[in-house]
């Protein structure tokens, strides 16, 4: 199962399309997972074009999205729990709070965003992945999203565009 990963697009609205890049990096992909910050309701709606879509709500998300998707979750995919939070920083790092949320449960991945900062490690035997964003590079030097594959094993690879 090849699964699209996505977070922080904070479109607003303003744009009623996906970056060519990342609708064409999405291809083929079974699922799209979204970690949050979607920040327009029908933003959805454009990833729903290239394939199912699951995620979250992020800190900057209006009640609809909330409703919709709720703030965590746990999907099963392929025989993998994949852990799925925004993140939010606060006194901690993003990281650990989007580890913090999944601390009483086994996940075999942690998908997170809030950061804006693309990242991939295994950390105490679960893979930890923040896709970075496709729309708001913020003080990155590339846009980004990443494709997990879910066969024998779990992997993940990020890919990066300039607009």
């Amino acid at each position: 199962m090849r699964v699209g990963v996505v977070s922080d697009t904070h479109m607003y609205g303003r744009s009623r399309e996906l970056p060519s890049a990342l609708t064409e990096g999405l291809q083929g992909v079974d699922l799209i997972l979204h970690a949050g910050d979607w920040m327009d309701e029908h933003i959805p709606d454009l990833f729903e074009r290239i394939a199912p879509v699951d995620g979250v709500a992020g800190n900057n998300d209006g009640i609809e999205l909330v409703q919709r998707f709720g703030r965590s979750k746990i999907l099963q995919l392929s025989g993998y729990r994949i852990g799925i939070v925004h993140g939010d920083g606060g006194r901690k790092t993003t990281m650990d709070r989007a580890m913090d949320e999944f601390s009483d449960t086994k996940v075999d991945c942690i998908i997170f965003g809030h950061s804006h900062i693309p990242y991939q490690a295994v950390h105490q035997g679960i893979l930890l992945l923040n896709p970075g964003s496709p729309t708001d590079k913020r003080r990155q030097p590339r846009f980004s999203f990443a494709i997990l594959s879910l066969e024998e094993a779990i992997d993940a690879e990020h890919f990066y565009y300039d607009k």
